[in-house]
């Protein structure tokens, strides 16, 4: 005899958009997210808007992204489908899927409607670092290695020769010997 009471998976997506990514390119995705999940028989249990943060490295040429976290309870296909939806987005750079449970009782999940309501991401517009192609070369010393500087005991130029000092006229002085 077969149980009337359904058990699923649970799971976390946490998917990054692009940093130029408006509140209503934002918006769509979230929808179409909310869209499969409901599509595949799945329960959307939360759904949180991160912000806009530093990525640890590059990605497709981005230094930040916007990150949105959603949990859901669903079956295999769902994830499948859902990570086909997120790659077909152009705005999303990276996505990442983990299972968190299995065998979830969907009766005994608690879902918080303020949790999972898709709220409006509210972007404030980036300042815009002024990075200049020779710092982010890393040609250029933008003030992260002065410490390390310091904790050597010093602020003096690492590259300067200090046995020879040259004048004004060019020739090289001996250094003064310590008496």
């Amino acid at each position: 005899m077969a149980s009337s009471i359904e058990h699923l998976r649970e799971y976390e997506t946490i998917y990054i958009l692009r940093n130029d990514v408006d509140a209503d390119g934002a918006d769509k995705i979230a929808q179409r997210v909310a869209e499969v999940v409901e599509r595949e028989k799945g329960k959307l249990v939360k759904f949180e808007a991160w912000g806009r943060r530093k990525l640890a490295y590059p990605v497709k040429k981005q230094r930040k992204g916007i990150y949105v976290y959603v949990k859901y309870l669903g079956k295999g296909g769902l994830v499948h489908e859902l990570e086909r939806n997120l790659r077909l987005a152009d705005a999303v750079l990276k996505h990442l899927t983990v299972q968190t449970g299995d065998d979830v009782d969907v009766e005994t999940v608690t879902i918080d409607p303020e949790e999972v309501k898709l709220r409006r991401l509210e972007l404030a517009p980036e300042p815009e670092e002024n990075l200049t192609r020779e710092k982010l070369l890393g040609l250029v010393d933008g003030g992260e290695r002065r410490d390390e500087r310091e904790r050597r005991g010093g602020d003096e130029d690492d590259f300067a020769d200090k046995e020879e000092i040259p004048d004004l006229n060019g020739t090289p002085e001996e250094p003064e010997a310590d008496a």
